[in-house]
């Protein structure tokens, strides 16, 4: 078994929105990626392909939060808006961890991601066999 590489022109194939975005921003966007899904041999997603898809979700997802899309490239508050105002415009955030449900859900990319890798997360009781 070996790591996934990074392949920005099957990602941008998949994901358009962010064909003018650089790639060594998403090649670092996919590094981090690794943080939340190992892509190391002993990942809990042996198949390599399927693999290569969740971290590119996670990279879609990681990249989207750092603003990659924003025109003015600007990072997208982190969190959702708790309380809002019109009069002087005022807002207040509220801070999803990472890896939490609230955090990957800021974003269609990573809220794919979460509902995709619901497997992983789950815990099967085996009862050990008994000998008669």
């Amino acid at each position: 078994m070996t790591a996934v590489a990074f392949d920005s022109a099957s990602f941008k194939v998949r994901y358009p929105e962010f064909a003018s975005v650089s790639d060594t921003l998403l090649g670092a966007c996919f590094i981090e990626a690794g943080l939340y899904l190992s892509n190391a041999d002993n990942s809990p997603v042996q198949d390599l392909t399927r693999r290569a898809l969740l971290l590119n979700m996670l990279t879609a997802h990681i990249a989207y939060l750092g603003g990659a899309l924003s025109a003015d490239g600007q990072t997208r508050p982190v969190g959702r808006i708790s309380q809002a105002a019109e009069g002087s415009v005022s807002a207040s955030m509220e801070y999803m961890q990472p890896g939490t449900h609230a955090w990957f859900v800021q974003s269609q990319y990573g809220a794919a991601f979460w509902q995709a890798t619901s497997s992983l997360r789950g815990f099967r009781y085996r009862p050990r066999p008994t000998v008669y």
